[in-house]
């Protein structure tokens, strides 16, 4: 069971909201990458018994995340998101792509936090708000794990659109995942317009046909 230990922390040094962020979607080959940022205060820490289901969105079934979905937006005080498609992940590449989506997270939210944390090495680059990156904090942060839930689950149901699409690929299955499915679909059909160009498995489609 995760802890609220870091939040509390945070709020005992006398910041009032805090923004927890993480993004789901910075490893496929197609789709957008999705960043979710929760909002944390004081009214919220009291609620325990009501949070303690909530884990890394990687360590819960697809079931258990879309019921934890529902939770989250239920008793966060605020959910916000942010998405970048792949058009946007080619031209400024995954990382910049999965700060603006963060950035956008933030920007779409009506209260404003004082403090932001996030999962991962590296702060989000320009930005005023105080911030602290937490290495694994998915796994560690309450928080953190509820924003993976959100952006993990928001970015799945994109992708289960897409498959209506572009059935041929089963998005709804691998969520455009380098998967041995995937790669068997992409062999047989190339990519179509979701598939990221400038990871190097597509790549390589488009440079055959230079």
């Amino acid at each position: 069971m995760l802890t609220l230990d870091t939040e509390k922390q945070i709020l005992n040094q006398g910041h009032k909201v805090i923004g927890a962020l993480d993004e789901a979607g910075r490893g496929p080959l197609a789709g957008p990458v999705v960043a979710a940022c929760v909002v944390f205060d004081r009214d919220l820490a009291q609620k325990t018994k009501v949070l303690s289901a909530i884990n890394d969105s990687k360590k819960l079934s697809a079931k258990k995340r879309e019921e934890l979905f529902t939770v989250i937006y239920n008793e966060f005080d605020e959910v916000g998101v942010g998405i970048c498609d792949q058009h946007t992940i080619d031209k400024i590449n995954i990382l910049q792509a999965s700060f603006l989506a963060m950035k956008k997270a933030i920007s779409s939210l009506h209260k404003k936090p004082d403090y932001i944390i996030l999962d991962g090495s590296l702060a989000i680059p320009n930005i005023s708000i105080h911030q602290r990156a937490i290495i694994k904090g998915d796994a560690s942060v309450l928080a953190i794990a509820a924003a993976s839930i959100i952006a993990k689950v928001t970015r799945d149901r994109i992708m289960e659109k897409m498959h209506e699409q572009y059935p041929q690929y089963e998005f709804c299955c691998h969520k455009g995942y380098g998967t041995k499915l995937h790669f068997a679909r992409l062999a047989q059909y190339g990519p179509c317009p979701l598939h990221r160009q400038s990871f190097a498995p597509i790549k390589k489609y488009y440079v055959k046909k230079k």
